[in-house]
């Protein structure tokens, strides 16, 4: 067994160990809510050689949260992303090249959370990311299966973000999320980590909608 494939092992084991964890607790909890998700992804990608959040994209899908005190709350999600990245070429070069990446992947974030006061919370979390659908394109439309790469199927990443209460039943989050480890490699001889592969890069914008069980 490779390293990288021991890696994606042990990171199997935590999510699953994450989930029976929220489990366990959201059960034995005196607070418990759940409600629905959706927003706006910029992207880019680590490796690619195109920089700057220029590909857009949505997530939506549904969160549960249970509170372990008045400060600390854990959560878990399960939504559609959509990630990539995208190069717009210049409109006064009619041969400036043209690339876009996209990702569609469905993603089970867990999370911890921290209330700073009344309305705002900070968020520390890990999701994992099954990949549903992908393709590439440049100037002549899609690109051809002879210049494609594999994608690996999983996408494991770390996030940090802030949450801030509208109402009662509505928050927005703001969250900046990156891999940890690879969605392909580089061709070529390997070389440092992060610049022999490519990672996801992803800021997003959600709204919480929450609903009454």
């Amino acid at each position: 067994m490779s390293k990288l494939s021991g890696i994606k092992k042990y990171l199997g084991f935590i999510v699953l160990f994450a989930c029976f964890s929220a489990c366990s607790l959201s059960v034995k909890a005196q607070r418990f809510e759940g409600g629905l998700l959706g927003g706006l992804n910029a992207s880019q990608v680590e490796g690619d050689k195109f920089s700057g959040y220029h590909k857009p994209g949505i997530n939506v899908g549904g969160y549960v949260q249970t509170d372990i005190n008045r400060s600390v709350f854990l959560g878990a999600e399960l939504k559609y992303s959509q990630k990539g990245s995208r190069k717009n070429p210049d409109p006064k070069n009619p041969e400036d090249e043209k690339y876009i990446m996209r990702l569609g992947y469905v993603d089970v974030p867990f999370y911890l959370g921290v209330r700073t006061g009344e309305t705002v919370a900070l968020k520390l979390g890990f999701s994992a990311g099954y990949l549903m659908h992908s393709s590439e394109h440049n100037n002549y439309g899609p690109l051809p299966d002879a210049q494609k790469r594999a994608y690996n199927k999983m996408d494991y990443q770390a996030f940090l973000g802030v949450s801030y209460k509208i109402t009662e039943r509505l928050r927005v989050d703001v969250k900046a999320a990156m891999s940890v480890l690879p969605i392909r490699d580089l061709p070529g001889e390997e070389g440092y980590y992060y610049w022999d592969d490519e990672f996801n890069n992803v800021l997003s914008t959600s709204l919480y909608y929450r609903l009454d069980f």
